[in-house]
């Protein structure tokens, strides 16, 4: 018993220090996880060593990864993202599946192993990938939906091999495998479609009438581990039971509440179970087939990338789009670790086949951060050259803006974008907006809103929508380099043209501003002195206190602003004192 203690005192410890020091460096912890499995293995110090309970308690952090899974999967977001998520998605499993499958059959490896090993290297990794375009604000850019709709059949695709390899192992009747694993995943799916969202909504608003957290928490824990039972005892897979529990919760309004209750639970079984797979890494092996090694690290990052480049120009994005949707999904995932240890247990896959492929999938992922980074500048000379060649979406730019003059040009049209400019059409001040989705600028010119499609950073765009002419800019984007760009051309050409431009919080308000921005409106700021101005208001503080209290607040931050809100509270015509709900202008709350 002290020997187990010692072992897992010494996982704590390895834990602790390998996850600091990847968040120090900006790496996912999944990293630090994998080496340490690598470093306290069987293979290695031999630490670690290879148990049932041990894969059974690692195999519970998959289990909850997956109900995490399903929490962000419904069938209103796959009807809404279908083409993205089963054309892309689907052509890139396919694609990469076909293309494994063949190398692998010249490499003498027999086609069910193939076909295990080509959906095993189709994965790309969701918890690497989704955290780097969230730090980089890139998740609803063209590239970024792309890359999560991809990510989100392959995560569906999950669910399917979790029943395929198994049946792999034997082939004797392949028409009725084939089938039974596809009948089996659809009618599990549609039972829980028609049978379980009503049941499990309203199990929940019981639950909830209690007014107990803690039992929310346990109902919470039983349909994960009820439901990985139950798909278990059927002869599917726990972790397609957990997708499920997930999938039932994510129509229910508590789902976000699931979600932030149980990822604690979900993180550490996860880390567990990523130690787990570092510990298979025999680095003996893998340094006699090295060369195998390098070729799997090859295939992942040039190959697949090269594939999903062409899959995506084909679908109709420009070459940076196109590259850069490449680069984010050019590397292994962690449920490809999944599928590999289910291909091994069933004996579809050598080890001399396994060692090198689970040693070129963490070289990838170790490689994707850097990958990803690099493929935005490459990205960014692409689209240079991109709107050279697209002159036509150029004049589009000059054509709007023509007969306009004294105009704000809104640089992004998003939630804020269109906010901003409902206030100035209100006021009748022209406006043309710049927007880098299509999609969204298609339906804004239906609308019959002065929209186009066009990219602020670059300078041309900016002289097409009459920076010249204009009479202030605004850049509704907080990303912060897109924003210095745009400060960049704009004081190069108009020195004295106001620029308002909108941060997430106070962390780079110097930046901008030396920059050249004429105002930073930090997101964080303004939404707490809304939130305080609110709550002041309600218990009863007079409405002249508050605004003076909130004016005080903010004329640190912003010389230009103080004077109009000096008297804001003496000012009918635009806010009403006795509406306690509002009291303060628009100009100054939070948008989003």
């Amino acid at each position: 018993m002290h020997e187990g203690l010692r072992v897992v005192l010494l996982l704590l410890t390895a834990a602790v220090l390998m996850v600091a020091l990847a968040k120090a460096v900006r790496l996912p912890s999944m990293l630090a996880y994998l080496a340490i499995g690598v470093a306290v293995g069987p293979h290695a110090l031999g630490w670690l060593h290879e148990s049932e309970q041990t894969g059974r308690l690692a195999e519970f952090g998959v289990v909850f990864l997956m109900f995490s899974i399903g929490l962000e999967f419904s069938l209103p977001r796959l009807v809404s993202m279908r083409w993205q998520v089963f054309g892309l998605g689907g052509a890139q499993v396919a694609v990469t599946t076909l293309a494994t499958m063949a190398i692998a059959y010249f490499g003498g490896i027999p086609w069910q192993g193939g076909l295990a090993l080509g959906a095993i290297y189709a994965m790309s990794s969701t918890a690497i990938v989704g955290r780097l375009l969230a730090e980089k604000l890139d998740l609803h850019s063209a590239s970024g939906r792309r890359t999560m709709s991809v990510l989100l059949f392959q995560d569906l695709m999950v669910v399917f091999m979790l029943i395929l390899i198994p049946a792999l192992a034997d082939t004797s009747h392949l028409v009725e495998v084939l089938g039974k694993a596809l009948a089996q995943t659809l009618a599990v799916l549609l039972l829980v479609i028609v049978a379980g969202r009503p049941l499990i909504r309203r199990w929940f608003d019981i639950v909830v009438r209690r007014k107990s957290a803690e039992l929310f928490m346990l109902n919470v824990l039983w349909v994960t581990i009820a439901l990985a039972f139950l798909t278990d005892w059927a002869g599917l897979s726990l972790t397609l039971g957990a997708f499920l529990g997930g999938m039932l919760i994510s129509e229910t309004m508590y789902r976000h509440q699931v979600e932030a209750d149980i990822r604690p639970f979900r993180d550490v079984l996860l880390g567990l179970f990523f130690i787990t797979i570092g510990a298979l890494l025999d680095l003996a092996i893998v340094w006699q087939r090295i060369e195998w090694v390098a070729l799997v690290l090859i295939g992942l990052v040039a190959g697949k990338g090269l594939l999903m480049l062409i899959v995506t120009r084909l679908s109709g994005a420009d070459t940076a789009v196109a590259f850069r949707t490449a680069a984010q999904l050019a590397q292994a995932g962690e449920f490809g670790f999944v599928l590999l240890t289910l291909a091994s247990v069933n004996g579809l896959l050598a080890p001399e086949v396994v060692q090198p492929s689970l040693a070129g999938m963490l070289l990838s992922m170790l490689a994707a951060p850097f990958v990803i980074e690099r493929s935005r500048a490459i990205g960014e000379k692409l689209s240079r050259d991109d709107w050279l060649r697209h002159s036509a979406a150029l004049q589009e730019v000059a054509a709007h803006a023509f007969s306009i003059q004294d105009h704000a040009i809104v640089c992004g049209y998003g939630r804020t974008g269109q906010s901003v400019a409902r206030f100035l059409y209100k006021e009748k001040i022209p406006f043309i907006a710049l927007d880098m989705d299509a999609h969204r600028v298609q339906q804004a010119l239906t609308a019959g809103e002065n929209v186009v499609f066009g990219n602020a950073e670059r300078r041309e765009v900016l002289l097409a929508a009459g920076i010249e002419r204009a009479r202030i800019v605004v850049v509704t984007s907080p990303d912060v380099p897109s924003a210095v760009k745009i400060l960049g051309i704009v004081r190069a050409r108009r020195p004295d043209l106001p620029v308002i431009v909108r941060a997430a919080d106070d962390a780079h308000l110097d930046e901008l501003k030396r920059a050249g921005a004429t105002e930073v409106v930090p997101e964080v700021m303004e939404g707490s002195l809304m939130l305080a101005a609110q709550t002041l208001t309600r218990l009863g503080v007079p409405l002249r206190r508050v605004l003076r209290d909130v004016e005080e607040a903010r004329e640190r931050r912003y010389e230009l602003l103080r004077e109009r809100y000096r008297d804001i509270g003496q000012r009918d015509d635009d806010a009403a004192p006795e509406k306690a709900a509002d009291p303060m202008p628009p100009a100054s709350g939070t948008q989003s």
